[in-house]
């Protein structure tokens, strides 16, 4: 067997597709080949993998064959074509897409929360929408050591949740420049602004954004019956989203067991000293991988509630970085797999 994979990167000259190639790049994953496929709009341009110029090239049932691993943002309609035909030619596909992640024959993974639900075979892996991902990596240590009864969340999301275009149309309004009310996903002018809209209104008045964190959330804790009250909200921050987090926990809270418990969590970076002006902030999440928590505030009314602030860059661990560390854990498997196999 080849010492290193054969990759595919679909989507590849996206916001998120850019940080799965940073990603990958900076990963242990031994690539023998790497595919950049797009659409036939984005093919034809150059980019650069561990000091290689490597072309994007469209997107074809041929450009799977023997490809081992595919990482997918190329959007729903693209994964729904694509990602059977890569699993089909014997692909792990990570997919970034909203299109399976509510499949309940597919695993919806955060690996810091929920590995053991990572398929034995190759399959499609649904990555979580940014907005889920950091909130539950937070919530995980504290179910485990609380239990977990209730959630509240607003989210104060940057303009590149929206993609390249969203930051793109940020940045226009930034400079002085107008952009078509409604454009790139936002209804109205952003800069400047704070819009309680992220994704469409459903019939009942949430947002497809807020029911995605709803049942996305109850999915990857294995909570199908927590209830779950989001808001969600765009903001003029480029990168990196933030969330005020109320939690009804299973027992009394204990603030120094709550630290403690964050300060343990595998992907957690805890900075809470709001006396000394130590709190996350997204132009200090930004370029970052871990989940940043600050602003434990035990409830002054309920014994059983807390307060949190968690920011987290959303094209790295929000998108790129979770799907390359699902591929990771799947590289560390077959590492295993290859040393149980020497005689």
């Amino acid at each position: 067997m080849s010492a290193g994979w054969s990759v595919a990167i679909l989507g590849a000259t996206g916001a998120v597709g850019r940080t799965m190639l940073e990603t990958l790049a900076d990963s242990p994953i031994a690539v023998r080949e790497l595919r950049l496929l797009a659409t036939p709009r984005g093919a034809g341009r150059t980019m650069t993998f561990r000091g290689n110029e490597i072309s994007v090239t469209a997107v074809t049932p041929e450009s799977f064959a023997g490809v081992e691993l595919a990482l997918f943002s190329a959007g729903a309609a693209a994964s729904e074509t694509w990602a059977p035909i890569a699993v089909r030619a014997g692909a792990w596909v990570i997919d970034n897409s909203s299109r399976f992640r509510m499949d309940p024959e597919v695993a919806l993974i955060v690996p810091e929360v929920n590995p053991h639900r990572i398929p034995d075979e190759p399959a499609i892996i649904a990555n979580p929408n940014c907005s889920t991902i950091q909130m539950v990596v937070a919530l995980a240590p504290l179910h485990a050591r609380f239990g977990l009864a209730e959630v509240f969340v607003a989210t104060y999301q940057s303009a590149s949740g929206a993609g390249g275009k969203g930051l793109q149309a940020l940045e226009t309004e930034l400079a002085g420049g107008a952009v078509e009310p409604g454009s790139y996903r936002f209804p109205r002018r952003l800069a400047g602004n704070v819009i309680p809209q992220c994704d469409v209104f459903l019939s009942d008045g949430y947002t497809r954004e807020e029911e995605k964190m709803v049942h996305e959330t109850q999915k990857i804790l294995d909570l199908p019956e927590l209830p779950v009250h989001p808001t969600c909200v765009r903001v003029p921050v480029p990168v990196a989203h933030s969330e005020a987090i109320y939690l009804r926990l299973g027992s009394a809270v204990n603030l120094e067991s709550a630290r403690i418990a964050l300060q343990a969590a595998p992907g957690v970076r805890l900075l809470d000293d709001p006396g000394a002006g130590e709190y996350p902030t997204a132009d200090l999440a930004a370029g970052t991988d871990p989940v940043w928590v600050g602003r434990l505030r035990a409830d002054r009314y309920d014994p059983r509630g807390l307060h949190l602030w968690v920011v987290s860059d959303n094209l790295r661990k929000g998108a790129a970085l979770n799907a390359v560390q699902i591929a990771c854990l799947l590289w560390d498997r077959r590492s295993a797999d290859l040393t149980r196999s020497l005689p």
